[in-house]
């Protein structure tokens, strides 16, 4: 009796061990996803953090990883835009030239959130008839938006304050993901239609 109790103890525990390997191997490949697609940025630490979440989705996709990388872009648009119209709301930025370049700065992110609609419309109708005319608007927009938050940051530059500081900060934390957003965009256009499912 003790010996098929050290038998069954040794069972549990053998599939405890596997279990555990199996479950280590699953992290390890969805860590390896997301590191893979986040080659191809300039700013690796910050996509693998944004998008980490979607590696069990996308796995090796292009097209996903594009898609996941413009949805998370949009949300920090729209993250930045509340903050902005919040800061005006309340006149929390001093002086006339920081309310001219708040007001300046709105905008842009205004035109970025729409520019960056267009470009999850891009990804979510892809064809692989008109493919490379897709690739060439996905462009378009993403480097409208990039641009977009490079001029709001122009307009504060050189500017002081505590307020002013963490403004740049998340505007330029958004730039930095619409960056890779667009490098992702890139890759899935060298890729090419092998890139896509066959309809």
């Amino acid at each position: 009796m003790a010996c098929s109790n050290y038998v069954l103890a040794f069972i549990l525990l053998a599939i405890c061990l596997i279990n555990s390997a199996q479950l280590v191997s699953g992290n390890g490949d969805k860590k390896n996803n997301v590191q893979k697609a986040c080659s191809v940025t300039r700013y690796q630490d910050l996509c693998i953090h944004s998008l980490a979440s979607f590696s069990s989705s996308a796995k090796s996709s292009p097209s996903r990883w594009a898609r996941a990388a413009v949805s998370v872009t949009l949300g920090e648009a729209k993250s930045v835009a509340q903050y902005l119209l919040a800061l005006k709301k309340h006149s929390r930025i001093n002086g006339r030239r920081s309310r001219v370049a708040l007001s300046d700065c709105i905008e842009c992110f205004q035109n970025a959130i729409d520019e960056l609609h267009q470009s999850l419309g891009v990804l979510r109708s892809l064809s692989r008839t008109t493919f490379n005319t897709q690739m060439g608007d996905l462009n378009t927009w993403l480097s409208a938006a990039l641009t977009n938050g490079d001029t709001c940051l122009d307009g504060f530059e050189g500017q002081r304050g505590r307020k002013v500081k963490l403004l740049q900060k998340k505007v330029l934390k958004a730039t930095h993901i619409t960056s890779n957003a667009l490098a992702l965009a890139n890759k899935l256009a060298a890729t090419g239609l092998g890139s896509l499912p066959h309809s």
